[in-house]
């Protein structure tokens, strides 16, 4: 989709974090912009700021694991502004997490948000994509759906269901208008989970895979619209290269990730995580 001035889009995930980068960048572009996430206060103040591009921007609070909340989300976004032109599923959660610790029910709500909100979503506005035949969908994945990440098996789960997504829906649709894209971000500086959780904590991701701006997530989704890309990788160095390897010799991928320190930081991640369970234990 080339032109995208007068567009609408929905965003999930819109009330921090990359997902406000995805929307400036969107408004930049003209798009009119539906703004979805739990957080009303943070979202209306996003929504505010949205406008001074000269768009419109509604601010739509809900939980995308409920099922009636995604169809308001949508049910909203058509009476308001007639059509849905593009998705962006950006809405996630993650835990660092030693497997065996995590419970069923953070499981499935992790699958449920990371996962089928984005299937579910993509299913109630693909009708009208189709009438038009119009229409984008984005899928904010990560590295870990490219690479099993240990210490993240329902996380890295769920963002290599989202590229399986993607690319069979980009089969199934590719002569019919609509675009299906995957974004895929390693270790993201200054905003979002890793900012928020491992910095926090003096975490640091190795510096063979680096990190890269919120701004850079943004601008790849623009293009991943405009270009209609099937997927782009959004970090420093030689990570095409590296994911290349890792998906055509598994074996080859699994000892590159445990020489480059990621499987320390992720390890790091999960005893911090237990340790603070164990505090919150003793209370």
């Amino acid at each position: 989709m080339k032109e995208l001035r007068g567009r609408n889009a929905i965003v999930t995930g819109a009330s921090r974090g990359i997902g406000v980068h995805i929307a400036r960048a969107l408004a930049d572009r003209g798009v009119n912009l539906i703004l979805a996430a739990r957080t009303t206060d943070e979202l209306e103040t996003v929504a505010t700021e949205m406008t001074e591009f000269g768009v419109r921007a509604l601010a739509v609070p809900c939980d995308i694991a409920d099922p009636l909340a995604r169809q308001a989300l949508v049910d909203v976004a058509l009476s308001q502004f007639g059509s849905v032109d593009l998705l962006i599923d950006n809405a996630a959660i993650e835990s660092t997490i030693h497997f065996q610790q995590q419970t069923d029910a953070e499981f499935d709500h992790m699958v449920d948000v990371n996962l089928l909100a984005p299937v579910a979503l993509t299913r109630l506005v693909l009708p009208g994509m189709l009438e038009r035949k119009r229409g984008h969908v984005v899928n904010i994945s990560s590295l870990a759906g490219k690479a099993g990440t240990p210490y993240e098996v329902a996380y890295s789960t769920t963002k290599h269901g989202l590229m399986g997504m993607t690319r069979s829906l980009r089969g199934e649709f590719r002569d019919r208008g609509i675009g299906f894209s995957v974004i895929c971000p390693g270790f993201v500086s200054d905003v979002g989970m890793y900012a928020d959780s491992m910095v926090a904590h003096g975490i640091k991701a190795p510096w063979t895979l680096g990190t890269s701006k919120p701004e850079k997530v943004a601008r790849a989704v623009i293009k991943a619209i405009e270009k209609n890309k099937p997927e782009i990788i959004v970090n420093p160095n030689a990570t095409r290269i590296l994911m290349t390897i890792a998906e055509a010799s598994p074996m080859a991928g699994e000892w590159l990730l445990a020489r480059m320190g990621v499987n320390k930081v992720f390890r790091q991640g999960a005893e911090l995580h237990a340790a603070e369970q164990a505090r919150a234990a003793t209370r």
